[in-house]
């Protein structure tokens, strides 16, 4: 039986869907303050399933960034999906995140599912800053229309705008429940996780067309002590065209990538960081279900 302290203190799943590109992982961020989740202009940034923590005195926040919805084109963009349809099942509370451009979630079944689910539902309608008052106004009716039990929010996640406000009402709909994480926690996610994100968030800034689609990152290594962190990673290609393009003219393209996630690394960890970076070749590894398995997509 839970205690009378315990029973104050609320915390629950608050879970944020989307198209690619709304904002969701920038969002993150800001309400756990931290750089946690990856962030670029391409599509498709987010893979995984990432859990931020917002912790405070009397409740636990556990948001939960997804992978923009895509209609799946092969088994490595089947396998995030089903990360979407987890976030849906098991939310305390709902974030959907459009922007004032968006009149369709690019799974229209997805529709149909927020119309009918129970659980409370927030449009957090993001990048308001880039449109005129006429054009929010405007996607807030179209949204109330197409979801007319959800709460609309205007917000600029990337400037702050509106995000007290989102709390506030997040901390309303949260369930009493104790802390279902240590309250010092921030990420459900290893340093390994967290620094192989860092180097494919610079080859999604530095490489363009199909290249960072085709890349995977794994550390090898990862080794600490008191001031320094090693750490030894390889970005997986599916071509030996491709491995070409990422070490570069004598090697200046990985050099490029190692020097910038370096530093992010140095200030995320609070010490010195040596990287070692190689590159290796799996050929159609996206479509691979032993490698998906292996790079940590696809459950047993």
């Amino acid at each position: 039986m839970m205690s009378e302290q315990e029973k104050k203190f609320k915390s629950g799943f608050v879970n944020i869907i989307g198209n690619p590109n709304t904002g969701k992982s920038t969002f993150l961020n800001a309400m756990i303050d931290y750089d946690l989740a990856i962030t670029t202009p391409k599509a498709q940034t987010t893979r995984h399933r990432i859990l931020g923590i917002d912790n405070g005195p009397d409740y636990q926040i556990i948001f939960s960034d997804t992978p923009g919805i895509i209609k799946p084109a092969y088994e490595l963009q089947k396998q995030m999906m089903s990360s979407v349809k987890e976030a849906l099942e098991d939310a305390d509370i709902l974030l959907l995140m459009v922007t004032p451009d968006e009149e369709i979630l690019k799974d229209e079944r997805l529709t149909e599912i927020l119309r009918s689910t129970k659980i409370p539902l927030l449009i957090l309608l993001n990048k308001i800053d880039t449109a005129n008052q006429e054009k929010v106004e405007k996607a807030m009716a179209y949204w109330k229309k197409i979801l007319p039990q959800a709460e609309i929010i205007p917000i600029s996640a990337l400037h702050g705008f509106g995000l007290d406000q989102v709390k506030a009402r997040i901390i309303e709909l949260l369930p009493e429940n104790p802390p279902y994480f240590d309250t010092d926690q921030i990420t459900d996610r290893q340093e390994r996780f967290l620094v192989s994100e860092k180097i494919r968030e610079k080859i999604l800034l530095h490489y363009k067309k199909e290249i960072p689609y085709a890349v995977e990152v794994v550390v090898e290594e990862f080794k600490e002590s008191d001031d320094l962190i090693k750490i030894r990673a390889t970005i997986y290609v599916e071509r030996d065209s491709q491995k070409g393009i990422i070490i570069g003219h004598r090697g200046s393209g990985l050099k490029r990538i190692g020097t910038e996630a370096r530093k992010d690394l140095e200030k995320l960890f609070g010490k010195k960081v040596f990287l070692e970076l190689y590159v290796k070749v799996r050929k159609n590894w996206r479509k691979d279900e032993r490698w998906l398995k292996k790079f940590g997509y696809k459950k047993s």
